[in-house]
């Protein structure tokens, strides 16, 4: 195993990752539109280091589908208990808070949602095309739950719209079962490749956390596999436990790993974004643009 990722005693935050409290007026802008709105965002639900640094720069990621996932990673801060039903203005209060923003690139997630047929697609999709209604001009990537592998669910939301589609590998495989409960690594592949068949020219993004006990060896592994599906960018960063009820960190990795995983990424044509404070929506619309700009080199 490599030092650099191997378990230790000190579990005290080193200072590469401190990046100091939130202040209110790098969030109250914001704040107030998401208020306004009623909108949900992974920003807060899932207490988002990067909160301060992103709402300066305009940029939010909403939370579709309710707050309650049907899932109970063990990384995740996002509410795990039975999800409340859908709401049918959501759609039209995400576009509201895009255009009151002013966002020209807009991240949509969503929670997982087992209880429903479609894994809430249709939902999605219609959070889409509302956004893409009022802000016609505006780039949407949709963050994706697995929607139990059902590849109609996939192929209703990569054909919605959407300019980027993603869904987050998180962790190696042989992790899975200890940290993505009621998740497969082969299914979360099978989801990137199915989104790939579905809309051939479609920028594909998947993202990584570290420090949950993978060995270097098996996040090389991982991103070899995305990019045998198509996938064009993938996020790596760090995982910080949300709170003792949460995965432990086995390790805060130091930032020469995410270099050299950069570096790895990069020869196997993936665009990455990595680092320690980096998240799967950091600096999305760069990556985006950089990815795009590397597809039209190959065309």
């Amino acid at each position: 195993m490599d030092p650099r990722l191997s378990s230790c005693g000190d579990q005290r935050i080193p200072p590469w990752l401190k990046t100091g409290i939130p202040d209110a007026y790098a969030l109250g802008p914001v704040r107030s539109v998401i208020s306004q709105y009623g909108v949900n965002t992974i920003c807060f639900e899932a207490a988002c280091p990067n909160k301060r640094l992103c709402f300066g720069e305009r940029a939010v990621t909403f939370l579709a589908a309710g707050t309650r996932c049907s899932r109970t990673c063990r990384f995740c801060n996002v509410t795990k208990s039975r999800p409340e039903p859908l709401s049918p203005t959501e759609p039209e209060r995400i576009a509201g808070a895009v255009r009151a923003i002013g966002l020209d690139y807009v991240i949509i997630t969503s929670v997982t949602r087992d209880d429903l047929s479609d894994g809430a697609a249709a939902h999605i999709t219609a959070c889409v095309r509302s956004v893409k209604q009022l802000s016609p001009a505006a780039t949407v990537e949709v963050l994706a739950p697995d929607f139990a592998g059902k590849a109609e669910a996939v192929l209703t939301v990569v054909r919605s719209g959407l300019d980027v589609f993603g869904h987050n590998m998180e962790t190696v495989e042989r992790l899975y079962p200890s940290v993505r409960r009621g998740a497969c690594y082969s299914r979360s592949l099978r989801v990137l490749e199915a989104a790939r068949r579905g809309v051939p020219g479609l920028i594909l993004k998947s993202g990584l956390i570290l420090g949950m006990g993978e060995t270097v060896a098996e996040v090389e592994r991982t991103l070899t596999n995305l990019a045998g599906v198509g996938c064009d960018i993938v996020a790596i960063g760090q995982y910080m436990r949300p709170s003792v009820a949460h995965l432990p960190v086995r390790k805060y990795v130091e930032p020469s790993v995410f270099d050299d995983l950069a570096s790895y990424a990069g020869l196997l044509g993936l665009v990455p974004v990595c680092g320690p404070n980096v998240r799967s929506s950091f600096r999305a619309g760069a990556a985006f643009h950089e990815a795009k700009r590397r597809r039209q080199r190959c065309e």
